[in-house]
């Protein structure tokens, strides 16, 4: 079973200058993040934005970056 990823974040420093990225915010001149997915082919972690109906990919991080990842608790 694969866990719902709500929000990444990147970065060493977590409260003061990591990036973070959630589900459903607006990115890239009105865009919106759809899904984050953890890929276990090649430890990493990819963002993909959408608008309109156009779902496409956007970021994508690997394990060698420090990565904070929070999952979504509703099930």
């Amino acid at each position: 079973m694969d866990a719902v990823i709500r929000k990444i974040s990147i970065g060493t420093d977590y409260k003061n200058e990591a990036m973070h990225y959630s589900i459903g915010q607006q990115v890239y001149g009105g865009h919106e993040i759809a899904y984050i997915k953890s890929d276990q082919k090649d430890s990493s972690y990819n963002i993909y934005i959408k608008k309109g109906d156009e779902v496409m990919p956007w970021k994508k991080f690997n394990c060698n970056m420090a990565i904070s990842v929070e999952y979504d608790l509703e099930y």
